[in-house]
């Protein structure tokens, strides 16, 4: 089973769903993503800050399938945001996991407060004029920084990486991406602690088609055209993420899901103008 392929706006196409791995370490973690890899999963998500890229590309190594089969995403840290250094990062990164490029590079954080996101972008532009990589985009960037990154380079992002779950829908951002032309990913789609899919609203839906309440998050997800990316060991659970293709939930239904948004529902109260991340 594989997730279909959309197109982006570079023309380059991309994965439905992927395999987040957060938190996905070691040996054990490098089963758990080969694991995936034998299931269908060809976009991989890893960051730096992940300490997980050395896993991954050992996954991929050792699935036996060709690299051109993958879509692998990483993430630029904070720490590295000036031109030199981003440049240095990429390539560095390349030599953990072992590849010649990346498919997608994202700014990880814009940390709008050292101001030095569009300096970033102009080394991954400069990066994919090498051939580091293929397609470059951000993640948890907002509106005004968007806008700032296109204004300054003229080169808008494939994909924009940002927090979506039931509780913190983003309606606003999903908007926002579109109006200029940029795929909106989802991270920690499930939300965390799991509360999510314990709400009835969801429960009832899983019962109404034979799904996982999970599998009715994601698919809530995919109708909103946006691509989920969640991090499962289990492997049960990664084979039921990817079956959210053979169903639809009516508008109706979706707009339920809508609803369980919370004032409060961002993990961690991670808001992209404030949260500092230099790790």
């Amino acid at each position: 089973m594989h997730a279909p392929l959309i197109t982006m706006n570079d023309g380059h196409q991309v994965p439905a769903l992927g395999l987040g791995t957060y938190q996905i370490r070691g040996g054990e973690g490098l089963d758990q993503v080969l694991t995936a890899i034998q299931d269908g999963y060809r976009l991989l998500d890893t960051s730096t800050n992940y300490d997980s890229e050395g896993i991954v590309g050992e996954a991929i190594r050792r699935s036996g399938l060709p690299r051109s089969d993958f879509f692998v995403t990483t993430k630029l840290p904070g720490k590295y945001h000036h031109y030199a250094d981003a440049l240095m990062m990429i390539q560095e990164s390349l030599f953990r996991m072992g590849l010649d490029y990346f498919d997608l590079y994202l700014i990880h954080w814009p940390l709008p407060k050292r101001g030095l996101y569009v300096e970033a972008w102009k080394a991954m532009i400069t990066a994919k004029k090498m051939g580091l990589i293929r397609s470059i985009g951000v993640s948890n960037f907002e509106p005004e920084h968007l806008d700032k990154i296109i204004e300054e380079t003229g080169v808008t992002p494939a994909v924009n990486q940002i927090e979506i779950h039931p509780y913190w829908v983003q309606e606003r951002m999903v908007r926002a991406n579109k109006e200029r032309g940029i795929i909106t990913e989802a991270w920690s789609p499930l939300g965390r602690g799991n509360d999510a899919l314990k709400e009835s609203t969801i429960t009832e839906l899983g019962e109404k088609y034979g799904k996982t309440p999970a599998q009715i998050i994601l698919r809530w997800h995919a109708q909103r055209e946006i691509i989920p990316i969640p991090k499962s060991r289990n492997l049960q659970h990664q084979r039921e993420n990817l079956a959210i293709f053979d169903f639809e939930l009516t508008k109706v239904e979706i707009e339920r899901i809508n609803r369980l948004e919370k004032v409060d529902g961002r993990i961690d109260d991670q808001d992209p103008n404030e949260y500092e991340e230099f790790e």
